[in-house]
């Protein structure tokens, strides 16, 4: 046996700091949320604490696992089930980040270029989204007529569809509320007659002004703002609105396309910028810019920009309003596909090949194409997940180096009980305190790192760097 073989270590979510932060504090968090934080992040959702309380259970042995045997000696291991949350479990949403790069390259992206369009509104108009999240569905359509807009006018067609899978992202990179729109988009449109019509080059101006109307006219539609904060935001030199292409992956890139879905997918929460716990609970939050940025001094030019905060400090209770505010309600899709990549346009298409090949099997045409075949789901098993992150096979036995294979399943918390025991794996349950009942506000966490400001907000964008969700496909 290969003395240097890589084995799969299983993880402990309990000894991450985000679970000992949850299980100190979540129920204090839950009782005061009224008082402290309702005025600032709405209603308290019952989603909240149905997602957190599966994620204390995922990874946890004492819910059920699988049980995988080594066919040459006889070794087991136990394998604990995941809680497949959203935006509140880092594994579970790099899991499902994974398959959709996967399904992108494998069954919906055509073989043409492709541009990420990040699109962003105003400070002002945030705290919409935050109230009634419903519009953040509404904000992904109004970034997808944006695009059907501007290509119909580039190639001055007003059939042409582009082909766009799109994800909605809440956050900034210190845990903010940030709502934007990570979309990636053909590099041109398609004709009725499936011909391609390439475009790298468009209007970047004429592309905001369509996002800046669509979204002003979404929200008056909505009854959210009056004409008169229309008028005020576009009278503005710089109104807030942006938009941004600068990321492009060449036709066949398929790598590129899989990396840039994993980022746009992605976790609210990092548990690797979790640099620091304090005892009270309190936590320090590294944003994605590691080095620490200098207060200028009197007449520095980076006055001028403005100085980017690279942590945060947080009172253990804030902390968990924030990255909660994240947490989608049941049936609130994040990811959403239209145009070309919709589901009715690629059912269509499906469709119409499927019968031209039955056409010619029947008319027996002797150098026909293949027959079709009937797509099957893609499903990544968890062993493959395992190989894909971490480069390692789970399923290779640490004692003899052979293949092992999943022989059973234990989902009963009684049976799991007796075998872990046996094992000497089990692992007694701690005792959550009672709540307390605290009285606003908190006072801020002092830290000689943090450049403190009385406007969070303002400092919630960051720069590109990387659930599947439930997926919502709109049709054109």
């Amino acid at each position: 046996m290969d003395t240097t073989t890589k084995f799969y270590q299983p993880r402990h979510p309990e000894d991450s700091p985000f679970f000992k932060v949850l299980e100190a504090n979540f129920d204090t968090f839950e009782v005061n949320f009224p008082t402290l934080f309702q005025a600032k992040y709405g209603f308290w959702r019952p989603v909240i604490r149905k997602s957190l309380e599966k994620f204390m259970r995922c990874g946890d042995l004492r819910e059920g696992f699988a049980i995988v045997r080594c066919k040459d000696c006889g070794d087991e291991k136990f394998v604990a089930f995941s809680c497949k949350q959203r935006s509140c479990c880092p594994s579970c949403d790099k899991k499902r980040s994974i398959i959709l790069g996967r399904r992108l390259t494998t069954e919906i992206i055509q073989p043409v270029a492709h541009r990420q369009w990040v699109f962003t509104i105003p400070k002002r108009l945030r705290i919409y989204y935050r109230m009634d999240r419903r519009l953040l569905g509404k904000l992904s359509r109004c970034a997808y007529e944006t695009m059907r807009e501007l290509f119909r006018s580039e190639t001055a067609s007003d059939t042409v569809l582009p082909g766009m899978f799109s994800a909605i992202q809440s956050f900034g990179d210190l845990l903010n509320f940030h709502p934007h729109i990570h979309s990636i988009v053909t590099e041109g449109a398609y004709t009725d007659d499936d011909k391609f019509i390439p475009r790298p080059y468009v209007n970047l101006r004429t592309a905001l002004t369509i996002w800046e109307n669509n979204v002003c006219d979404m929200m008056l539609r909505e009854e959210k703002i009056s004409q008169e904060v229309v008028n005020q935001i576009k009278s503005q030199k710089h109104s807030g609105f942006s938009i941004d292409n600068s990321v492009r992956i060449s036709t066949g890139d398929n790598d590129g396309i899989h990396r840039l879905a994993e980022y746009i997918a992605r976790s609210p929460l990092s548990l690797a910028r979790m640099i620091s716990v304090d005892p009270d609970g309190s936590v320090v939050y590294r944003a994605s810019n590691k080095s620490c940025v200098p207060y200028p001094a009197m007449g520095d030019d980076t006055f001028k920009t403005g100085v980017k905060r690279n942590f945060q400090a947080f009172k253990p209770l804030d902390f968990l309003a924030e990255v909660t505010q994240h947490i989608p309600n049941k049936g609130e899709h994040q990811i959403r596909f239209y145009g070309r990549y919709s589901n009715k346009g690629r059912g269509y298409r499906q469709k119409k090949a499927d019968e031209l090949a039955e056409l010619n099997r029947l008319l027996d045409i002797r150098h026909r194409v293949e027959e079709i075949k009937v797509r099957s789901k893609f499903k990544l098993y968890w062993a493959a997940m395992i190989r894909l992150i971490f480069e390692v096979d789970p399923l290779k036995c640490q004692k003899c180096g052979g293949d092992m294979k999943i022989v059973g399943f234990i989902d009963s918390e009684a049976k799991a009980r007796d075998i872990l025991k046996s094992s000497g794996l089990w692992r007694d349950r701690k005792t959550r305190l009672p709540p307390k009942a605290l009285s606003p506000p908190q006072k801020q966490v002092n830290s000689p790192i943090v450049i403190e400001s009385t406007k969070p907000e303002e400092f919630g964008d960051f720069i590109p760097d990387y659930d599947v969700c439930e997926v919502s496909e709109w049709t054109e």
